[in-house]
């Protein structure tokens, strides 16, 4: 550890900057397989403490957001800025355009590889998302499911746009019962997925998932959870998501519109597009354009929530503001699970 001492040591005695003898490691150590995953709904603070953990423990951190992958919404999906950027090493942030569509599998591989040059590096490599697909493909991997073809794909998500999400969800019930039943009818790209491998294959997606899984992260997890109080948690959406209009997020989908891309990609689904979109059309103002987006954003958080609660075991739970005595806790806590 770097010291501004410029004095040299007695012989025997500890460097500077060097722990006390008996107390923790200031972080952990790098020579084993243990990596950091932090799960949590949108403005949890993931970021904040990713950050914190990365520059106490000389971490790298690994984005598991489906969203923060494309590169061209910055700020409507709360990409790491550039200070951020210049205090740890980030990766897979911005990494595919938006005209294409990136699978889960496609993240698991970059995600695995991003883990393996960390630890080449002897740094800690600590995933940060709030995808639950993502968290659960790299917690256990991955059934080998084969691809839907672009036209089956597209002509499942042409028919819920006509018939809607509860209609769309009804009729994967004939199919997938056990998939239909876990997913929202706003769960538009899930419910396609679903309904398109039965389409492609011929069987049903939760048929396929349990094959045998492979490709999950090696290592031992150690897991955080944040679920800050609801209120908290809406009011920080809220407040987000006016700092993302004032900082140039219209300009931003703007920019994305005059692209053209089709608008069954998963960037023109990114919470927010919709709804800048028509305030840029004129068909409403910005006011009911954000109010919507807000609504949609706490909508989609207490999802978040609830597949926290329902399928995330973590090692630590974090159900309060995060705070820089909160994360010397948390620290600790990290220090005590590895």
């Amino acid at each position: 550890m770097r010291s501004d001492n410029k004095s040299s040591p007695k012989p025997g005695s500890p460097k500077p900057g060097s722990p006390k003898p008996g107390s923790p490691s200031p972080h952990p150590s790098h020579g084993d397989d243990r990596y950091v995953i932090i799960a949590g709904p949108t403005a949890s603070g993931k970021s904040a403490l990713a950050l914190a953990l990365a520059e106490r423990a000389d971490g790298v951190i690994i984005n598991a957001d489906s969203m923060q992958l494309y590169a061209d919404l910055h700020l409507l999906t709360a990409r790491p800025g550039d200070a951020a950027l210049r205090r740890a090493p980030h990766h897979l942030y911005g990494v595919i355009d938006g005209a294409e569509r990136a699978s889960v599998a496609t993240w698991l591989a970059m995600a695995a590889a991003a883990m393996a040059t960390a630890r080449t590096a002897g740094k800690l490599p600590i995933i940060i998302g709030g995808t639950g697909m993502y968290i659960n493909a790299g917690l256990g991997g991955l059934a080998a499911i084969p691809d839907v073809p672009a036209e089956i794909h597209d002509a499942c998500a042409a028919q819920l746009a006509d018939i809607g999400g509860d209609a769309f969800r009804a009729e994967l019930v004939k199919y997938d019962p056990v998939t239909a039943n876990r997913l929202f009818p706003g769960d538009s790209q899930r419910l396609v997925r679903a309904m398109g491998v039965v389409r492609a294959t011929g069987r049903a997606l939760s048929d396929w998932q349990t094959e045998p899984h492979s490709g999950q992260f090696a290592g031992t997890a150690i897991s955080v959870a944040l679920a800050p109080p609801r209120d908290t948690l809406y009011a920080r959406i809220d407040q987000r998501f006016d700092e993302m209009l004032a900082a140039g997020a219209i300009d931003e989908v703007s920019r994305l519109a005059a692209r053209g891309l089709d608008a069954g990609l998963p960037v023109m689904k990114a919470l927010g597009v919709r709804e800048i979109l028509a305030h840029l059309k004129g068909e409403m103002s910005l006011e009911r354009a954000a109010e919507l987006a807000k609504r949609d954003s706490r909508h989609y958080a207490k999802r978040q929530m609830t597949w926290l609660r329902n399928n995330f075991n973590p090692k630590i739970l974090i159900n309060e503001k995060l705070s820089e005595s909160l994360s010397e806790k948390i620290f600790s806590d990290l220090i005590k699970n590895s």
